[in-house]
């Protein structure tokens, strides 16, 4: 399969963002968006309820401790 722009819901204006086949970055023409895929994790999780476990997933889990708060993480 090509590299291809992978089409994704803008996490700012909720268009149509793309991002690049590599992860780097995701773009949105709509509103300006220009961000890399790390922060982009970041913005979704810091302003949509439904995605604020998923920070979670980029460190190691240990068992009794918590991973503290989305403020922690900025």
């Amino acid at each position: 399969m090509p590299n291809q722009i992978v089409k994704i819901k803008c996490p700012k204006c909720k268009d149509v963002a793309e991002l690049s086949p590599d992860f780097a970055f995701v773009r949105c023409e709509h509103c300006n968006l220009d961000i890399s895929y790390g922060d982009y994790v970041k913005f979704v999780a810091h302003n949509d309820v439904t995605y604020s476990d998923i920070l979670g997933d980029y460190i190691p889990s240990t068992e009794g401790q918590t991973h503290g708060t989305l403020d922690e993480w900025d």
